[in-house]
C-alpha cells in the first residue's frame, strides 16, 4: 500500500577512499585530511572490510607524544597506548569493522550509528565486500526532497489506496515537508490508517490530518 522504503544503497557513497591493513599512519592522516573525512574503512583482498580506522584511533600518538604515560596509565588505557606506539593501520583500526547492507532501511541505519556512537558505516554485500559507504549526512538526503514530490507520493500511495471513492475529494499540500490533509471521505475509520501512513513517507517532517 506504500511505497518501497529508502534504503542505504538509495543514499550511499559508491565512490570510497579506503586503505589497507598495511598503510601507514602519516597516509592515513593524510587521506582523511585530503578527503574531508572522519573514518576509513580498512580492506583486504578483493575488498573484503576488515576494520575501520577513525580519527579517534589516530589521536592517542599525538596525546603521549610528549610523555610516555605511566604504568598506572598503561594498565587503565591499553587499547589507546599500543595504538600511540603503532605506525600501521592493521594496529590502529577498529575490528571487527560495524558495517551495514545495501537493503538495509535508513532508520536501521540511523539506529545503528546512535546506538554504536559512530557517524558513518561501510555499506557491505553478503560477502563482506566495500560497496559504499553512509554518514549521518546521507540519512537526511530524503528531506531534500521537494515538497511537489513528496505531495505526489502521499496521494498515489495513501489517498488512491484508501480512499479510492473519495479521493477526489482530499486535498494534500506539503509545506516545507510538512504534509497537511483535508477534505471529507466516506470511510472514516481509515482516517488514522492515513496519517500514520503519510508520517512514514521518506521526507515527511511532520503531518496534519483533517480528514472528516
Amino acid at each position: 500500500m506504500t511505497s518501497t522504503p529508502y534504503t542505504v544503497a538509495d543514499v550511499m557513497t559508491t565512490k570510497v577512499i579506503a586503505v589497507t591493513p598495511s598503510t601507514g599512519f602519516k597516509d592515513i592522516a593524510t587521506a582523511m585530511e585530503r578527503w574531508k573525512v572522519t573514518a576509513l574503512p580498512v580492506i583486504e583482498g578483493e575488498g573484503h572490510v576488515v576494520g575501520v580506522v577513525s580519527e579517534a584511533d589516530l589521536l592517542p600518538k599525538e596525546e603521549f607524544h610528549e610523555h610516555r604515560p605511566g604504568l598506572v596509565e598503561q594498565m587503565r588505557r591499553l587499547g589507546d597506548t599500543a595504538k600511540a606506539g603503532s605506525t600501521r593501520a592493521e594496529d590502529m583500526m577498529t575490528t571487527p569493522a560495524v558495517t551495514i547492507h545495501p537493503d538495509s532501511t535508513l532508520p536501521q541505519a540511523a539506529r545503528l550509528m546512535a546506538d554504536r556512537h559512530i557517524k558513518r558505516l561501510p555499506v557491505v554485500d553478503a560477502d563482506g565486500t566495500l560497496k559504499g559507504i553512509v554518514s549521518r549526512a546521507d540519512l537526511l538526503k530524503v528531506f531534500l526532497r521537494t515538497d511537489e514530490e513528496l505531495a505526489a507520493e502521499i496521494r498515489r500511495t495513501v489517498v488512491d489506496h484508501l480512499f479510492p471513492l473519495s479521493r477526489g475529494a482530499v486535498k494534500v499540500t506539503v509545506t516545507q515537508g510538512v504534509a497537511t490533509l483535508t477534505g471529507e471521505v466516506r470511510d472514516g475509520d481509515l482516517i488514522p490508517l492515513a496519517a500514520r501512513l503519510t508520517h512514514s513517507v521518506e521526507g515527511i517532517v511532520d503531518v496534519h490530518c483533517q480528514l472528516k
